[in-house]
């Protein structure tokens, strides 16, 4: 039943995004030009704008939210998201870097330069997380994603800065925007968002296991190192494919498995199959108010999760502080 609701919300938003844009088009308009092949100016608009650009949300809404169930999952920290983390700052910066030091502005070297930067980012919050006594601690995590995230966002940013032509390519990617998608974006983000979701789902019954404990996990014949390295390997491409697509967005991650949980309870088996289709919903809700707001400008993506995001993100240190008191 809550899988049955969670497709049909994101159904919902699919139509809205192939029906509502900035340029007014009939319902009507729109259904004629999805189904016939006329060569109007409305189909255009329709096929070579909104479709990708719909479908991109889809696939990096889907990738950002499983990503934000798997790291809270493998942390075991409620408040943890890949931006949080730091990997999405790391994905980021690995694309500035590869368009103002290397001057690769494809989108497909864009996603390389992502993973490498994902990799990078999660390396170092773990390393720094993991010094001194009592090792990686959820705290710890957060407060060295924290750091790491603060680092790169200065070095893409100043590379921005100093760079007024990579500022002009990237200043709406850097955002989050899902408004320049095409089909190019949607050929490049597809396999690697599969292959992180295939190896995500592969994983509900160890991280499952893994919400006992490590020796709980162990005893029941969960084989923890893998499950967190094939964990966070899935991340890293659901990440770095994600941010290299349509920017770094903030929050999805953290606020979809709350809600998956709030609905399904704690059980992985739930939470990720959710979360992929809660996300893709959020963000096409969003990326479609963002089109209305400042009609008949656009605000972005990213823009507006973040202003949820924020409210969310308070109440969610609120009520830990209130349990845990």
């Amino acid at each position: 039943m809550a899988v049955a609701g969670a497709l049909l919300l994101l159904t919902t938003a699919v139509l809205l995004s192939l029906a509502v844009g900035s340029r007014s088009l009939p319902v009507s308009v729109v259904w004629d030009a999805l189904l016939h092949d006329d060569g109007s100016t409305a189909r255009a608009v329709v096929w070579d704008v909104r479709v990708p650009r719909t479908l991109a949300g889809v696939a990096a809404g889907a990738a950002l939210g499983v990503a934000g169930a798997l790291i809270q999952a493998l942390t075991r920290n409620p408040l943890a998201d890949p931006g949080l983390l730091g990997v999405n700052a790391g994905a980021a910066a690995g694309v500035v870097l590869a368009v103002t030091a290397l001057g690769l502005t494809s989108l497909w070297a864009s996603v390389w330069f992502a993973l490498l930067g994902a990799v990078v980012a999660g390396t170092l919050v773990h390393s720094l997380a993991s010094g001194g006594r009592g090792g990686a601690t959820p705290e710890r995590l957060a407060l060295s994603g924290a750091v790491i995230a603060a680092v790169f966002t200065g070095v893409s940013q100043t590379a921005m800065l100093l760079d007024a032509q990579t500022l002009d390519q990237l200043r709406f990617w850097s955002v989050g925007s899902l408004a320049r998608a095409d089909d190019a974006t949607l050929r490049t983000l597809a396999p690697f968002v599969a292959v992180g979701l295939a190896l995500a789902l592969a994983l509900v019954r160890p991280l499952n296991a893994l919400a006992l404990g490590d020796d709980s996990a162990r005893a029941l014949g969960a084989h923890v190192s893998r499950t967190r390295g094939v964990g966070l390997l899935a991340v890293t491409l659901l990440c770095g494919a994600a941010t290299a697509a349509v920017g770094p967005l903030v929050f999805v991650g953290l606020a979809v498995p709350h809600m998956a949980r709030m609905i399904a309870g704690a059980d992985q088996r739930w939470t990720l199959p959710l979360s992929m289709l809660l996300a893709p919903a959020l963000l096409l809700y969003a990326d479609v108010l963002g089109r209305i707001v400042v009609r008949p400008d656009e605000l972005d993506a990213g823009v507006v999760t973040a202003v949820i995001g924020a409210p969310v993100f308070i109440a969610l240190v609120r009520h830990r502080r209130t349990v845990g008191a």
